[in-house]
């Protein structure tokens, strides 16, 4: 797959990142749904980029659908401050949304009432929402659709989505430096290509400034299930495991297992250093705002083609979360140098050679794979323990 990349808005994107890097978190109770960059700054730049210069003269109705609760401090949490910005910046847009949309037809008759409700934008926010995307969108030749995540983008439907595995990898720095047992815990939903990505560049980031640190995997087989989120947080507890991290919708539940344990956590998805308790280290978080402000401007303006859209860290998508009370001095430096030396290209966390759980070649030496490619993921890398549900 070609990855495009529109000039104005990896400019946008850009400073919004390199902004980002200087600005202390947003108070955790009261953020600002735009990100870092701040409401105001963002507003300036999208007035900046758009063709009227006016942000006041785009009207729209906008829907979004999110396979789970808005205040899960997760997934859809994170989604949804994206929504928030987009009211933020542009004042005469509405959004409209539904929670707890499951990843089959039900994902279609949402957005098909939506549609007939008047919106003419789309943002389908899980994984599983592309099939359902693809079948609405043939109905509805004249909306256009953002799929998150998706990986073939269409005629009217548009993929975007942030390259959070850099961020994984640092995570795994901070983690891999943190641990005494070196027994990482990772609870995954389901072991689709992304989830795999984050599993993976995870141990690589640890195990860079560790090498007998190991990471454990578990699959849930659900985006967010408190009860066995938290069989699975207690079960790699009694392990040995003294760090737990995940990719889940609601990462609350694994918080509070770890927190209740006394062993070290790591987040995903949003900063949840208020919930976390205080062995709480950092975490890998999306910044959606800006993002899907310019997608919906360009759509207004006439100007949006459908594409393949990855951006990260360095364009101020994904970001690192605030760092926990307990950490210390050296594990902070070195997770912010593995975010920066991304962020400057010196360092590429996914270059080969890299082996697979197996001792097989998962990427030769030398080997850089695109974000597109790592995408397509099916394994796990050496270090990983646990198996890939069949």
């Amino acid at each position: 797959m070609k990855r495009f990349m529109r000039t104005h808005l990896l400019v946008f994107l850009l400073i919004i990142g390199l902004f980002s890097q200087a600005v202390i978190a947003q108070d955790a109770e009261e953020p600002d749904p735009c990100g870092p960059l701040g409401s105001e700054a963002a507003a300036e730049m999208l007035t900046a980029l758009s063709a009227t210069g006016d942000l006041s003269t785009y009207t729209a109705k906008i829907g979004f659908i999110f396979v789970g609760p808005v205040d899960d401090f997760g997934y859809n949490y994170a989604a949804n401050q994206g929504r928030l910005c987009i009211e933020k910046l542009l004042p005469n847009v509405e959004t409209i949304y539904a929670e707890n949309v499951p990843e089959n037809a039900e994902a279609e008759r949402t957005m098909e009432q939506m549609i007939r409700s008047g919106a003419n934008l789309i943002f389908p926010t899980s994984y599983g929402h592309y099939d359902p995307a693809l079948s609405v969108s043939e109905k509805f030749p004249d909306v256009t659709f953002f799929h998150m995540g998706g990986l073939e983008p269409t005629e009217k439907v548009g993929s975007f989505f942030g390259e959070i595995w850099q961020m994984e990898y640092a995570s795994g720095v901070a983690a891999g430096l943190t641990t005494e047992s070196n027994k990482l815990g990772f609870i995954a939903a389901f072991p689709i290509p992304q989830v795999l990505l984050n599993i993976n560049a995870f141990e690589l980031g640890a195990k860079s400034v560790n090498p007998d640190a190991t990471t454990t995997v578990v699959f849930s087989g659900n985006w967010c299930d408190p009860a066995v989120l938290a069989e699975a947080a207690n079960s790699l507890v009694d392990q040995g495991i003294d760090v737990l991290t995940q990719h889940q919708d609601c990462p609350k539940p694994v918080l509070e297992v770890a927190d209740r344990r006394g062993i070290w956590s790591v987040g995903y998805h949003a900063d949840a250093s208020s919930v976390a308790g205080e062995k709480w280290i950092t975490g890998s978080r999306w910044v959606w705002g800006p993002l899907m402000s310019q997608l919906v401007v360009e759509a207004l303006d006439g100007t949006y083609v459908p594409e393949l859209l990855r951006v990260g860290v360095a364009e101020g998508a994904v970001a690192l979360s605030e760092f926990g009370p307990g950490v210390t001095d050296e594990v902070k430096e070195a997770a912010e140098a593995a975010r920066d030396a991304i962020i400057s290209g010196e360092l590429y966390p996914f270059e080969g050679p890299i082996l697979a759980q197996d001792g097989s070649v998962a990427i030769a030496e030398g080997e850089k794979p695109d974000t597109p490619t790592l995408e397509t993921t099916d394994y796990l890398v050496e270090g990983v323990v646990g198996t890939i549900p069949q």
